[in-house]
């Protein structure tokens, strides 16, 4: 039923903002992938696989976390029932939606597509706005001053350089 939980999360969520929603916008603009034809492109192109492999990363160690520790799922529906501060929760407050716009950005840049990169700038901007208007403060009514501890020592987007140790 676990598995269950989270691949319905996955399909629902990440896999739309991903994959559907890319692969539309790369249709609808004539994009297709080909290997670049200059240095700078190949060069791009590699800098955007690089991108897509620490998104990977990041997510999937991020949901093993909210699976592990904090027996929930990714889903608004089905969230942690434990606040997360292990892995890459040392460093950065949201590192799901970082691997997710780090697979953004790389997925334009293997494409060379500028309409999939400004679909990354719009997710980013969205998260930038909704992560603290709407998921923190349901974060706070959950976890009340563990969470607040939390935040005083990981920052939202840009992570720190050494993990946070919450039992210091």
């Amino acid at each position: 039923m676990k598995i269950l939980r989270h691949l319905l999360a996955i399909g629902l969520l990440p896999f739309v903002v991903t994959i559907v929603i890319p692969t539309w916008i790369a249709r609808n603009n004539a994009v297709t992938l080909a290997l670049g034809r200059t240095p700078l492109a190949l060069m791009m192109q590699t800098a955007g696989a690089g991108l897509l492999l620490v998104g990977l990363v990041l997510f999937g160690t991020s949901l093993r976390r909210f699976a592990s520790d904090g027996d929930g799922t990714l889903a608004p529906w089905d969230p942690p029932r434990r606040l997360v501060v292990r892995g890459p929760y040392r460093y950065v407050r949201n590192p799901m939606i970082s691997g997710v716009v780090f697979i953004l950005f790389g997925t334009s840049l293997v494409l060379q597509s500028a309409p999939n990169a400004e679909w990354a700038f719009i997710f980013l901007a969205g998260n930038l706005i909704h992560i603290p208007l709407i998921e923190e403060p349901g974060l706070r009514r959950r976890f009340g001053a563990e969470y607040d501890r939390y935040c005083r020592h990981v920052p939202r987007v840009v992570p720190r350089l050494t993990p946070w140790n919450a039992h210091a």
